[in-house]
């Protein structure tokens, strides 16, 4: 996987995987589930502490589309289908671990030094988020509009730093991994300050990206985001993330 640009050999597979899930997209009865890479290394209660990138994918106005008859529920299906299937390959693709699929919108971390080759999580996870957002343009959304179908717009948001991944719940009853940590809390919040189609990174994040190119493509949001710095009681600032695959 090349972080650093788009490939033309990886544009072919996606073009291939896509065609096939819009070729049989009536067929299918629902959204993609959990992957959660080896969750049973983890017992009940124990956590693992690592540096990463946490990124959260948030589908806009998703309330706001039409979803009382069987017919605009199926087409809700049919669109999320499509477009979270090709989401968490791209996820996993960039050596990403998908935590959880919130209905409309998704959570994934990026560990330092995972993926192939292995990178710092904080590039896979912007590199992952740009390859998306090609995707949904240039891929998904042309299909979607040609088969009649609402396209989706969508935001993202992704900070660094150290969180537990933990497995809770009971024992042979429900359980499941969770990322823990204030990363997780401040990429979640991010969003309500992203628009669409739009991908903010938290400070922490920004400085992972001092060397040219991306940090030409860096531009701040906001110092108000209600986070501070503990040591020093300054803000947190978000920033916006402009650039783009060519």
């Amino acid at each position: 996987m090349n972080y650093d640009a788009f490939e033309p050999a990886y544009l072919t597979t996606q073009i291939e995987r896509i065609i096939k899930g819009l070729g049989d997209i009536r067929q299918r009865t629902s959204l993609p589930g959990r992957e959660i890479p080896d969750a049973d290394s983890l017992v009940i209660g124990e956590g693992r502490r690592l540096k990463m990138a946490v990124l959260f994918l948030d589908v806009c106005k998703f309330s706001a589309r039409l979803s009382n008859s069987e017919e605009e529920q199926n087409s809700i299906l049919s669109t999320f289908t499509l477009f979270f299937s090709e989401m968490v390959r791209i996820l996993e693709d960039y050596g990403g671990t998908v935590e959880k699929n919130t209905g409309d919108g998704l959570m994934a971390y990026f560990e330092d030094g995972g993926g192939n080759p292995p990178e710092r999580g904080s590039k896979r996870a912007l590199a992952a988020s740009l390859t998306m957002f090609r995707t949904s343009t240039q891929l998904i959304n042309p299909l979607l509009e040609k088969s009649a179908i609402q396209k989706v717009d969508f935001r993202v948001a992704i900070d660094y730093g150290y969180v537990t991944v933990a497995k809770l719940g009971a024992p042979r009853r429900f359980n499941s991994c969770v990322a823990i940590g204030t990363v997780a809390n401040i990429a979640c919040k991010m969003l309500k300050f992203a628009a669409p189609n739009e991908i903010l990174i938290g400070d922490q994040l920004r400085q992972q990206l001092l060397a040219p190119p991306w940090i030409l493509y860096v531009n701040k949001v906001t110092d108000n985001s209600g986070w501070v710095y503990l040591p020093s009681g300054l803000p947190y600032p978000f920033y916006r993330y402009n650039g783009r695959w060519k």
